[in-house]
C-alpha cells in the first residue's frame, strides 16, 4: 500500500513547494499526490513529473497522506527522495 511506502521512506519532501523543488533537482524517485487536493495546487508538479518521467501515485486523501508523512495536517503532495 502506498501509505506504507511513504511511512517507510527514509527521506521525504512534504508539501507542494518542497516536492516540486525535489523533482526539479532530480532527487525525487516517486511523487504521491492526494486525489482531493486542489487541482491548482498540484497541476504544476503533476506536469513536471510527466515531463521528467517520475512516477506519480495517487492516494485518496490529503488527511491520510499527511498522517503517513508524520504531520498533523493534510498534505497535497509528498515526494520520496533518493538519498
Amino acid at each position: 500500500m502506498t501509505y506504507d511506502k511513504v511511512k517507510q521512506a527514509s527521506k521525504l519532501s512534504v508539501g507542494t513547494k518542497q516536492a516540486t523543488k525535489s523533482v526539479e533537482l532530480g532527487k525525487a524517485l516517486e511523487v504521491i499526490v492526494a486525489k482531493d487536493a486542489d487541482p491548482r495546487m498540484i497541476d504544476k508538479i503533476v506536469n513536471l513529473c510527466l515531463k521528467s518521467g517520475i512516477e506519480i501515485t495517487y492516494v485518496d486523501s490529503m488527511k491520510l497522506l499527511g498522517k503517513a508523512c508524520g504531520i498533523d495536517v493534510g498534505a497535497a503532495v509528498a515526494a520520496i527522495i533518493n538519498e
